[in-house]
């Protein structure tokens, strides 16, 4: 049951970051794995400023900074290799 959890807080978690970011996303796959991903960057990078984040709220808030940050990487890198 929490994997379903993983996957709902991932679907949303990249529709907030699609919707933060310019462009509104890349699509509902596209998002789901970028909030995936997301969700892990953002554990991560709490976890390396001392920040824990609890509940469904928490693993929201953390799936979406490291979503957005993603994207923002992806954002630069796009940009550096002229696409």
């Amino acid at each position: 049951m929490s994997f379903i959890w993983y996957i709902l807080i991932g679907i949303a978690s990249g529709f907030v970051a699609g919707k933060l970011m310019r462009g509104g996303g890349f699509g509902l796959v596209v998002n789901l794995i970028v909030g995936i991903i997301g969700g892990v960057l953002g554990g991560w990078l709490f976890g390396l400023l001392g920040i824990t984040a609890g509940g469904i709220i928490g693993s929201l808030i953390t799936s979406v900074v490291g979503a957005v940050v993603l994207l923002w990487i992806v954002g630069i890198l796009s940009r550096t290799t002229g696409r």
